[in-house]
């Protein structure tokens, strides 16, 4: 039996689609890997930055901060790296300026006043 031309169009159109497809997904992979580069690229440049403004007394001080709660040391991290692109850091930031930085930007705790009568 001879396959019928719709039946021979269909195929043909179905390869062409799953060509499309792969080329498609490839781009996408090139896409994924060149973001990614460029993330690493941008993490490796703050860490410079961190190294370079920052004391081994606040290096340390942050790590301890990163292990509890990484989010808000990823806050502090980007804002240590705003300032001194800014050119707003005098100096190297010590441990006790350290302090203060995460004081300043921790969100308002609650806290309960509890009284008994």
């Amino acid at each position: 039996m001879s396959e019928n031309p719709d039946d021979e169009r269909l195929e043909e159109l179905r390869e062409q689609k799953m060509q499309e497809l792969q080329e498609q997904a490839q781009g996408q992979g090139q896409d994924q890997e060149a973001q990614q580069a460029a993330q690493e690229q941008a993490e490796r440049q703050q860490e410079a930055l961190l190294k370079q403004y920052l004391t081994d007394g606040a290096r340390q001080r942050l790590n301890a901060v990163e292990m509890s709660k990484p989010d808000f040391a990823a806050q502090v991290k980007q804002q240590v790296t705003a300032l001194a692109k800014s050119g707003r850091v005098n100096g190297r930031i010590d441990e006790d300026q350290m302090k203060e930085l995460l004081r300043e930007l921790q969100p308002d705790q609650k806290s309960f006043d509890i009284r008994r009568r």
